[in-house]
């Protein structure tokens, strides 16, 4: 809401007293510098809410009926009034009269009789702090958009320059188009499972699923220094071609480690370095390259480790056909508890109808 009159124009004030000499003195005393709406009750002054919204009200305390007491605590029980800056104006001098009514939200408690010099002063100064308040509250609001809007400019850079790494790498690999993809849907699977079967909790519990899913793009890339002739040999590699093969991931390790020098850490480098070093890590410690085993190796790498065989599995590359989504599920669900994690092959295996989709819709 906003109270500041425009430019050029008086500020409103609504004066509440229910003594008409109080009421005439007051308007006298106010008029030559704001609008003045002088206001015999706090029901009329209720009634008149309805179509002014003044800048200020200046509120008597002893009133029949709704004094004044009540009156701002119904006043700031109103979310379309609570923030209309409140002066008691009374009779009521002492102590006790004074900080109930402070506590109640007034922003000041004047004691009758007054100087009007003083109290044009007061009600200066604090028009003056309310027209800042609302000025910076604007202003705040104005910061939050622009943070919001560059902030999402450069999430899509980032989006942008991933999906262009990603696209870059398929193409060289251009028998797995779309495999990039698929495997973060694949992904995304597993883990809408686990959350909602409350597998893995605490593992999970500080993840942010959302740059998770965003680093799962760069999982093979590493394979931008694995040369065209290995990367796309039409045929079995050779143990020395595997062996060179097989290094994409620590170059991929090194990729995320350079970068994380040169910024600050972040969720999207956490997950991305540990999804590069452990998709190709096994159950038994038989993987590449750091040969873990079990629950040494990171979750990400585990879960991703299902979803690129998956996809691995059921498209065509130049050194065999491409298998089934049944087969390809046999296949997953024989490596349990020695390619992969049993636990999340269990969760695969209730969910493997949703991956034979997924790779249907690509």
């Amino acid at each position: 809401m906003k109270y500041a009159s425009e430019k050029g124009e008086h500020k409103k004030i609504l004066l509440v007293d229910d003594n008409v000499t109080n009421l005439t003195a007051g308007r006298d005393i106010l008029k030559e510098k704001y609008k003045v709406y002088p206001v015999p009750s706090a029901e009329t002054m209720f009634d008149l809410l309805n179509n002014v919204v003044p800048d200020m009200i200046l509120l008597d305390i002893e009133m029949p009926d709704i004094d004044g007491y009540e009156a701002i605590r119904r006043l700031k029980s109103d979310p379309a009034l609570a923030d209309i800056p409140v002066i008691f104006l009374t009779a009521k001098n002492d102590e006790g009269s004074e900080l109930e009514g402070l506590s109640l939200g007034a922003i000041d408690y004047v004691s009758k009789p007054f100087s009007a010099p003083l109290l044009l002063k007061r009600i200066e100064n604090h028009l003056f702090t309310e027209t800042q308040k609302q000025q910076l509250k604007e202003f705040n609001s104005s910061l939050e958009e622009m943070v919001e809007r560059k902030t999402a400019q450069i999430l899509n850079l980032q989006n942008a320059v991933l999906s262009t790494v990603a696209d870059l790498m398929e193409f060289r690999d251009d028998v797995t188009g779309g495999h990039v993809s698929r495997t973060q849907k694949y992904l995304k699977l597993l883990l809408d499972k686990l959350i909602e079967e409350k597998i893995y909790t605490d593992e999970m519990s500080g993840w942010d699923m959302y740059y998770l899913l965003q680093s799962a793009q760069l999982h093979d890339v590493g394979k931008i220094a694995i040369s065209d002739a290995i990367l796309n040999k039409p045929g079995k590699l050779t143990q020395e071609e595997f062996d060179i093969m097989k290094t994409h991931a620590a170059i991929g390790i090194d990729a995320i480690e350079k970068i994380k020098r040169n910024t600050e850490e972040h969720a999207f480098l956490y997950h991305a370095k540990r999804i590069v070093g452990a998709h190709h890590e096994k159950w038994d410690g038989s993987g590449y390259p750091s040969g873990l085993k079990g629950e040494d190796i990171p979750l990400e790498g585990r879960l991703m480790a299902i979803a690129d065989v998956y996809d691995a599995l059921i498209s065509t590359r130049p050194y065999k056909k491409s298998l089934s989504a049944d087969e390809a599920k046999r296949i997953i669900e024989h490596g349990k508890g020695t390619h992969f994690d049993p636990t999340l092959v269990d969760v695969f295996s209730e969910v493997a109808d949703r991956f034979a989709i997924a790779a249907r819709d690509m």
